[in-house]
């Protein structure tokens, strides 16, 4: 029999934010692959670092972070033949991912090469969306309230129609694009409702107003936008 290949969320960052399913599954793996960036040590595995046993088989999935989509394609490709060569001996491969497998996860894109052959599990996580409307106290929606979850790269006009349109707005991948987001945000009048977070519950985490957010910003920041209009208030 074929193993099973289990993608597991890991939550934004600070281990005791896993689920105890991710936990008890990575303690008993024998097996584990996690992606990183070229020549830089895995944020996935350092989050399950206390719960990978000695003797463990580790495949670390090198992806390149790049625009262009194929050299990304070609990792995900090698990785799924790596964790094929395990699944078919019979061992189970627990695949851990950065907050929820599905949510902007890179797991999705090994489920989409491994599913039609094997058995696969998907444990949700604790995504960074959850994590940073809880640090910085900010209820994401109430009622008939919408959220909006917007990737920083999409053109400034696509960004003002749908933060416009929107109740509460998550503002994902921040990272270069951080000078157009808070231009976007200035010109619509809602920087005063924004929260700038990085790295959040890491213990480098920082907490600011937009206002006060520094010129750059690490891929793994979040402005989070919520224009309190629910009437209960």
């Amino acid at each position: 029999m074929s193993g099973i290949l289990f993608g597991v969320g890991l939550g934004p960052g600070d281990p005791d934010l896993m689920t105890v399913k991710a936990a008890r599954l990575i303690r008993e793996a024998r097996v584990v692959a996690y992606p990183a960036l070229p020549g830089t040590q895995s944020m996935a595995r350092s989050i399950a670092a206390d719960l990978i046993g000695p003797g463990v088989s580790e495949i670390e999935m090198s992806i390149p972070m790049t625009v262009e989509r194929a050299p990304a394609q070609a990792a995900y490709d090698a990785a799924a033949a790596q964790i094929s060569k395990h699944l078919e001996s019979g061992e189970n491969v627990v695949c851990l991912c950065e907050g929820d497998p599905f949510f902007y996860g890179s797991f999705m894109y090994l489920y989409a090469r491994l599913s039609k052959d094997f058995s696969v599990e998907v444990v949700p996580g604790v995504t960074s969306v959850t994590a940073c409307a809880a640090l910085a106290g900010r209820p994401l929606v109430a009622r008939n309230e919408v959220i909006t979850v917007i990737p920083g790269p999409l053109p400034e006009e696509q960004l003002r129609s749908r933060i416009a349109q929107a109740d509460t707005v998550v503002l994902m991948k921040v990272g270069r694009h951080l000078a157009k987001l808070r231009g976007v945000l200035r010109d619509l009048r809602l920087e005063d409702c924004a929260v700038y977070i990085e790295r959040a519950t890491l213990p480098d985490e920082r907490r600011l107003p937009l206002a006060d957010a520094p010129e750059t910003a690490p891929y793994f920041s979040i402005i989070l936008v919520t224009k309190g209009a629910d009437p209960w208030l």
